[in-house]
């Protein structure tokens, strides 16, 4: 089963976009930047206001190093993916650690401007055909909130 986020436009290069994700350090940031109000008001143009909260459960659980991450996912629980691939600076490809299912997910960027990129993020998820109308919307709005959250992250 695949699923693709909507387009999100971010207000930095895609190279800089690029070298902040593929390098999951850099998430642990986000963690303790969250609760600054220039973040805070980044990602209310980019996270409906009754979102916010959801976001903020889950970057408190998150934990990452250079190559891999996760976080702790209602109804799901903890997930982790780890880099498998990275094509700089258009691509980068995780792949599922701790899931209770086999996935891949695709982070893209292409340059729009010379100060902003398109990003889109896919998931392509080995779910068998009996359990899609119980995880299919719980994953497509999961898929948005990841990408709603890489597009509101500060880049600088």
């Amino acid at each position: 089963m695949k699923h693709e986020s909507n387009v999100k436009v971010i207000g930095y290069p895609q190279e800089t976009v690029y070298a902040k994700i593929a390098d999951l350090n850099n998430l642990a940031i986000i963690k303790e930047r969250f609760n600054e109000p220039e973040v805070q008001e980044k990602m209310a143009g980019n996270i409906p206001a009754d979102k916010i909260e959801q976001v903020k459960k889950t970057l408190s659980t998150l934990q990452a190093d250079a190559d891999s991450v996760s976080v702790e996912v209602d109804p799901v629980g903890r997930l982790a993916i780890h880099i498998i691939e990275r094509d700089e600076p258009k691509c980068i490809k995780f792949g599922s650690l701790h899931s209770p299912v086999n996935f891949n997910l695709w982070v893209q960027l292409l340059p729009l401007t010379v100060n902003s990129c398109k990003m889109k993020v896919t998931v392509d998820a080995d779910i068998p055909v009996f359990l899609v109308p119980v995880v299919g919307k719980p994953l497509k709005d999961g898929i948005e909130k990841i990408a709603d959250m890489l597009a509101s992250l500060p880049y600088e």
